[in-house]
């Protein structure tokens, strides 16, 4: 899957995310991003939340979107 194919962007809201794709909040959650459903999730885009969990964003993306669109892992 490359960047041309995601779904879910780095820029886009963790709330959107969550709210659209339920699925995703397990990965997040997985991740340490245990308050999906706070304020800061409502304002903070999936990049922001990386950088303050101290994740690397391009991984998480790809790991999101490969999990919401069932897609091939690589």
């Amino acid at each position: 899957m490359n960047e041309e194919e995601y779904i879910v962007a780095g820029d886009d809201f963790v709330s959107e995310i969550v709210n659209q794709y339920p699925e995703a909040a397990e990965y997040l959650a997985s991740l340490g991003m245990h308050c999906l459903g706070c304020a800061s999730a409502q304002f903070e885009t999936l990049w922001d939340a990386c950088r303050a969990h101290g994740l690397k964003a391009g991984i998480v993306l790809r790991e999101l979107n490969r999990r919401i669109t069932g897609g091939d892992p690589s």
